[in-house]
């Protein structure tokens, strides 16, 4: 069974997220507009809405992470869950206690959801397959594999700017090899519909099988910037190379980091995401990360979103037989 069959239930309901891969347009438009829903607890004085009240969810992130740890902690608590944060640096697994007996102990504490993030790819999805049917397993990212949440939040960063999806050019620019996001990103942007996905980057980070991403390659930046209307960026993932695919940082910069000189190449009113964090004069110039055309600070609003969006409608759809109603 396949990581798409594991988070659809018998009827095509998500019952966890692990990838975008194999879900249909539906699934990813109904998250979309229940984060759009949910976008208007932050402005509210109590900035906290019941749908989970009585629910633990745990964090359990084997990687360092700012943005996505944190704004899954928060979107659980405006949804009034409670949270464990698992601090794996002080946990058992450093006494050699495996994954699954980690999991099976805090699964022993009554909790709901899992919230993983691994650098092995397929570590969501195993957990998955091993929890209590009751639990739910969301993949904060794992390994070179996926990052589902992370592709939502930029959907509905770009949806917010362009409506659309079909007519669109959309280049992503940079480490597409050894990233997640890329790889959630072209998926999501494909079932949307959208008119044009192109990757742009050196050959050395760029994957093998890109022509079988429905994707256009590009090497050369200014090709590949050229009349787009979305530009997003990418993280050199240097803690997954595994040799010198790179000469150096600033030649890197002097060919695929974007100026705003380069910029200029895309659609007049083109918008730049990345999903952080940034390094400054490697990928990007400051003066395009702090400019008008970067929607870099909304990625990370709408993440609080689109979090809340997934935890209500992945707990929402499973059933939970022993449930106490009074």
């Amino acid at each position: 069974m396949t990581p798409a069959m594991i988070q659809l239930s018998a009827d095509g309901r998500l019952q966890h997220f692990l990838t975008i891969e194999g879900l249909q347009r539906k699934h990813l438009i109904e998250i979309l507009d229940t984060a759009e829903t949910l976008s208007g607890v932050a402005e509210r004085r109590v900035k906290k809405v019941p749908t989970l009240h009585g629910k633990t969810v745990v964090n359990l992130f084997f990687e360092n992470s700012t943005r996505t740890r944190t704004t899954f902690e928060l979107a659980a608590k405006r949804l009034s869950a409670d949270v464990l944060n698992v601090n794996i640096a002080t946990s058992s697994t450093n006494k050699g206690e495996t994954l699954l007996d980690t999991i099976r102990n805090i699964e022993a504490m009554q909790v709901d959801m899992f919230v993983v993030r691994h650098a092995v790819s397929g570590a969501a999805e195993f957990i998955a397959r091993h929890v209590a049917p009751h639990i739910a397993v969301l993949n904060a990212g794992d390994g070179r594999h996926a990052h589902p949440t992370q592709a939502m939040l930029d959907m509905m960063t770009i949806r917010r700017h362009k409506g659309e999806f079909a007519n669109l050019r959309v280049a992503i620019v940079g480490d597409v090899l050894h990233s997640r996001v890329a790889r959630s990103n072209i998926h999501a942007l494909n079932v949307l519909g959208t008119g044009e996905v192109r990757i742009v980057g050196p050959k050395t980070l760029l994957p093998a099988d890109a022509e079988g991403l429905g994707v256009h390659v590009y090497h050369d930046l200014a090709h590949g910037l050229r009349d787009v209307d979305v530009v997003i960026m990418l993280r050199l993932q240097r803690e997954r190379m595994s040799g010198a695919l790179l000469p150096s940082a600033a030649e890197y910069f002097q060919q695929y980091g974007l100026t705003e000189e380069r910029l200029a190449l895309a659609a007049p009113d083109a918008i730049v995401l990345h999903p952080g964090p940034i390094n400054r004069g490697v990928e990007m110039d400051s003066a395009v990360v702090d400019g008008p055309r970067a929607v870099i600070l909304e990625q990370v609003t709408n993440g609080i979103a689109v979090r809340m969006a997934v935890m209500s409608i992945v707990l929402g759809n499973r059933a939970h037989p022993q449930e106490d109603f009074a």
